[in-house]
């Protein structure tokens, strides 16, 4: 079934759109979930729970990509559980985390912060919309979808060495880009 006609059945109020959902899209929601959380139950408890939002939010939202909006979704509820559950202890999305916070400042809650967020939000995009292909794809499997570097090195057929010097590269660019916008 196409993006359209699910969007069509949230709208409509049909649970058909949940099943339809999940069959399009529920692997690779589980995969996400999971990559952030490191367990099968809590991923598919986040996936779920994606779905929900996502039913709650189309009465005022029809998005044109529906993977991308519930992968959206899918990856702030695992995050915001990670981090609930661990606190950004070592490994997997810790580690993901840890290697941005030197180069992203925390937003927190309230207008201003929103405003900073949206002006970070628009300031990162720009600078991925700069980096060579392979780079921003490395970027987003790392620090979007969590993937460990193993399996980055693995997918794009480079060594975890040169993946992490890549790594490395990019989140020093990144900083360097972000004080120049004065968002650090």
């Amino acid at each position: 079934m196409e993006d359209y006609q699910i969007v069509d059945l949230y709208w409509a109020r049909d649970e058909r759109a949940i099943a339809e959902s999940d069959v399009k899209y529920g692997r690779m929601l589980r995969s996400l979930s999971q990559s952030c959380l490191s367990s099968r139950e809590d991923a598919e408890e986040c996936v779920n729970d994606a779905y929900l939002d996502a039913w709650n939010a189309m009465p005022t939202e029809r998005p044109t990509y529906l993977g991308a909006f519930l992968s959206k979704i899918v990856r702030r509820i695992s995050i915001d559980r990670f981090r609930h559950d661990h606190r950004l202890k070592r490994g997997g999305m810790g580690k993901a985390v840890e290697e941005l916070t030197e180069c992203i400042p925390d937003a927190g809650p309230g207008p201003a912060e929103e405003l900073e967020a949206g002006r970070l939000r628009s300031a990162l995009n720009g600078f991925l919309a700069r980096l060579p292909q392979e780079k921003r794809v490395m970027f987003v499997q790392r620090y979007f979808y969590s993937m460990p570097v193993r399996e980055i090195a693995d997918r794009m057929g480079l060594s975890e060495s040169n993946v992490k010097v890549s790594l490395h590269r990019i989140r020093e660019s990144l900083r360097q880009f972000l004080e120049k916008e004065e968002l650090l």
